[in-house]
């Protein structure tokens, strides 16, 4: 059975309307065929951060390479009225197109293309969605997670938010929580689909049910000899659950079993995690672990490690799925060559412009292989050995002392991948490599440095001609 199956078989029927009546009129003005070259990439970093964690590539090939309509997809689409011989042109589709893209697991910044989609007109729209819902909210997790990982250091982190993500994005939470940083998750299908290290403990309910929380703990432990991690804040966390944990921590380890740890889920953590401690100590239970839990985020988790407060394992759940407080990435999909020429849209804001062409991304590094600046540039051309600032031309940068690498690969031809599938573990080492590469400053929670992206004088000059050839054709039609 292949346990990625679910990404496999998701219908083309999942994306937004739009996409479908676009590729309707596309057919019917005989432009379906066209080439046409897309680039994804967003504007904002979240979190009022410095960086963004690139994720969802691996599920979005597999999901690439198996998109079909099934009868029952046109049926639907018959029932909303498509036209016939459109919807005969769907039964056979199948993406057949190029794919280019940066690693998974890359630091990556606004406006650079992060993934490039080439193909006819036709295949490469109905796909947009596609893209976007997986990208972007993989990247929004992941960015979130590593955050929480420079907050922890080399404490655990586990996810426990299953219960609070967007039904079943919380497979692919769990998911780009580990690419982010994290050790395990509480999501028992996500572990098996991607092969992470489940992780839990046990619920208020539990000891309810038992009236009396010395033989809840004991009852649990009995059950779950290798998972005893015991809640300790039904009641009261310092009068009874901690006094009682120490108690059944005691009792089985005449057995030969071990306490695990103790959970906090309520409560001063700092001020309960500094008693919990010195109580376990004091008896005998040294190697017992303290685990938080309750609306952590990398903030909280840095306040309570300049506390001192000794937790050994943060349970992140709400604020992680989440992504609180922006809830979104800003990634976006625009049209940048078709039928051979390169295109742009247009704003009243430079901002929101588009950069046309086919490009690539060069990251700049020192030395000492810390990353200094990435330059977009055209395809064709070589490195820049200087890059203009998007939006106010009179700033520049000399690359010419620093190393170069491009980050856009192809990863797609034809409809097929050509690179081999990644674990979710080999993808959350290359973004600890990465991340040791990006300079401190960029990674501060407090107004991080603003990295430098810039462009290449050719596509500037690209963009900017094309700027004055649209607005010239818009005031010869005002006339």
């Amino acid at each position: 059975m292949d346990k990625n199956a679910y990404l496999s078989s998701l219908s083309p029927l999942y994306t937004d309307l739009y996409q479908i009546a676009m590729g309707q009129a596309y057919f019917l003005d005989g432009t379906a065929e066209e080439a046409s070259v897309f680039d994804y990439f967003f504007r904002t970093i979240p979190f009022s951060g410095g960086y963004v964690v690139f994720a969802g590539l691996e599920p979005f090939l597999q999901a690439l390479e198996k998109l079909r309509f099934s009868p029952e997809d046109l049926d639907y689409l018959s029932q909303l009225n498509f036209n016939p011989e459109y919807l005969a042109c769907l039964k056979d589709f199948r993406f057949a197109g190029d794919v280019y893209s940066m690693s998974e697991g890359e630091v990556v910044f606004p406006l650079e293309p992060i993934i490039r989609v080439e193909g006819k007109l036709l295949e490469a729209q109905l796909v947009e969605t596609l893209l976007l819902n997986l990208i972007n909210y993989q990247s929004l997790i992941a960015t979130k997670a590593s955050r929480m990982r420079l907050a922890a250091g080399n404490r655990q982190l586990s996810e426990f938010g299953l219960r609070r993500a967007p039904a079943q994005g919380g497979l692919l939470a769990s998911r780009s929580a580990v690419i982010g940083g994290f050790d395990s998750t509480s999501n028992v299908e996500a572990a098996r689909l991607f092969s992470l290290e489940p992780a839990g403990t046990m619920a208020h309910s539990f000891i309810e049910s038992h009236g009396d929380e010395l033989q809840a703990f004991l009852k649990f432990v009995e059950a779950n000899p290798g998972r005893a991690i015991l809640l300790v804040d039904t009641y009261d966390t310092l009068r009874s659950g901690v006094p009682n944990a120490i108690k059944a921590g005691l009792k089985i380890a005449k057995k030969g079993q071990k306490l695990q740890a103790i959970r906090l889920d309520s409560g001063d953590l700092a001020y309960l995690s500094k008693k919990s401690r010195v109580m376990l100590d004091e008896a005998g239970l040294n190697e017992v672990k303290i685990v938080a839990s309750n609306l952590l985020d990398e903030k909280v988790i840095k306040s309570l490690i300049e506390q001192q407060a000794p937790i050994d394992i943060f349970g992140v759940g709400t604020k992680l799925v989440t992504g609180v407080p922006d809830a979104a990435l800003d990634g976006v999909y625009k049209l940048s060559v078709f039928q051979g020429q390169p295109k742009m849209k247009l704003s009243d804001n430079l901002t929101k412009t588009t950069l046309p062409g086919r490009k690539q991304v060069a990251r700049f590094s020192d030395q000492q292989g810390f990353f200094m600046a990435d330059a977009i540039g055209l395809e064709e051309e070589s490195f820049p050995d200087r890059m203009v600032h998007p939006y106010e031309p009179t700033k520049s940068l000399d690359l010419r002392h620093y190393q170069d690498e491009p980050l856009l690969q192809k990863v797609m031809d034809a409809g097929k991948r050509i690179v081999s599938k990644k674990r979710v573990h080999e993808i959350a080492a290359y973004v600890r490599q990465r991340l040791s590469f990006l300079p401190p400053e960029h990674k501060r929670f407090e107004y991080p440095h603003i990295y430098k992206v810039g462009l290449s004088q050719k596509l500037l000059s690209l963009r900017n001609g094309l700027m004055e050839k649209y607005l010239e054709q818009l005031e010869g039609e005002k006339r």
